[in-house]
């Protein structure tokens, strides 16, 4: 969008030159969502709902010109790399679906039925499977494959091409840019509703719970957060490619996490309140769970080196960061109470138990 943006280096990283006003860039747009986030859900969801609108409507355009110039014969070949090339995307595909959890994660400022608000994860997660096929479908439309690989930006390089102008390119590129936002707001509204919960819990010191006087906001949490965010640029494009990859295998054991406790709630508490009953009255709920545990297991495990004839080989800077996280997990979990009993008084118990050990 901007060539030239690097200007006044200050230091390199693993061969990345870190600029200042290039990590500027970041560390302001992250203060920006910080304090957007800060204001409330209600400033922050009239947000989101106008830069989704921009996004729809950038995404419109790469679709409606593919389908007009682009070429089905361009779709060849189908797949390439064979099953390696496979698991390589597979590999990737965990933090793509990162954020339609923040819907449960914020469910307790959201006014709507709990029934609703079930159907509105699962439509979410169509929505983001339809939204991805749309795009590798016309990107693939508008160039051979063979162009398309000599692409930096393959999407927005491909609809320039496509035009035989640079500016749609740019526009293109205004549209990523409006993704980036609204996930970035959403992150942000998620993780710290985890963190004041994890607080309020007592794996977190209590000052992570502490709620803004006014916006009724975790505005610790989000300051935590958001002040981590503005100083991740400084350490350059490398630990942020870190970062990611190490998410990837620890959003897999998450989801992996999910669908445990589904099966254990279903055989341990068959009679909870459960507003959106996956797998109907049956006991297709359970089957669904242990499905979905098996596959995040198997999914889990290509993360790991010569576990499986194929595996996704991450840095090794990406394998500590997530022994780290993991590690710190286990300590966050000892935290908590012994005793506390799967089920719909566990929270009462817990906060029972916690009140007892301040009590000394």
């Amino acid at each position: 969008m901007f060539p030239g943006l690097e200007q006044i280096r200050l230091w390199s990283i693993t061969g990345f030159d870190v600029h200042l006003t290039w990590a500027l860039n970041g560390s302001i747009a992250a203060l920006v969502i910080m304090w957007i986030n800060i204001r409330g859900v209600k400033l922050a969801g009239l947000v989101q709902t106008w830069v989704v609108c921009f996004l729809i409507l950038m995404a419109v355009l790469p679709l409606g010109g593919s389908a007009i110039g682009g070429d089905l014969a361009n779709l060849q070949p189908h797949f390439t790399g064979g099953a390696v090339g496979f698991v390589a995307v597979l590999g990737a595909v965990p933090f793509l679906f990162v954020g339609f959890d923040v819907i449960p994660q914020s469910a307790e400022e959201i006014d709507i039925p709990p029934r609703k608000v079930g159907r509105l994860v699962v439509v979410s997660v169509f929505m983001a499977v339809g939204f991805y096929v749309a795009i590798i479908v016309s990107t693939s439309m508008a160039l051979p494959a063979s162009e398309l690989m000599g692409l930096k930006l393959v999407t927005a390089d491909a609809f320039a091409a496509l035009t035989g102008s640079a500016v749609w390119g740019k526009v293109v590129i205004a549209g990523r840019l409006a993704g980036i936002i609204t996930s970035w707001i959403a992150f942000l509204m998620g993780a710290s509703r985890l963190l004041w919960a994890m607080a309020n819990s007592g794996m977190l010191p209590r000052w992570f719970g502490k709620m803004h006087p006014r916006h009724r906001t975790p505005v610790n949490a989000l300051l935590f957060i958001g002040v981590l965010s503005a100083t991740a640029p400084f350490f350059g494009a490398p630990m942020l490619n870190w970062a990611v990859d190490a998410s990837s295998p620890l959003i897999v054991l998450t989801y992996g996490l999910v669908a445990v406790t589904l099966v254990i709630l279903r055989r341990t508490q068959p009679q909870m309140d459960r507003p959106l009953r996956i797998g109907g009255k049956g006991r297709g709920g359970v089957v669904i769970g242990a499905v979905a545990a098996v596959l995040c297991a198997a999914l889990l495990l290509v993360y790991i080196p010569g576990l499986t004839p194929i595996s996704v080989t991450l840095a090794w800077q990406s394998y500590l960061m997530l022994g780290v996280w993991l590690l710190a997990g286990v300590v966050l979990m000892l935290r908590l109470p012994r005793g506390i009993r799967p089920g719909p008084e566990a929270e009462e118990e817990l906060k029972a138990a916690l009140q007892r050990r301040r009590d000394g």
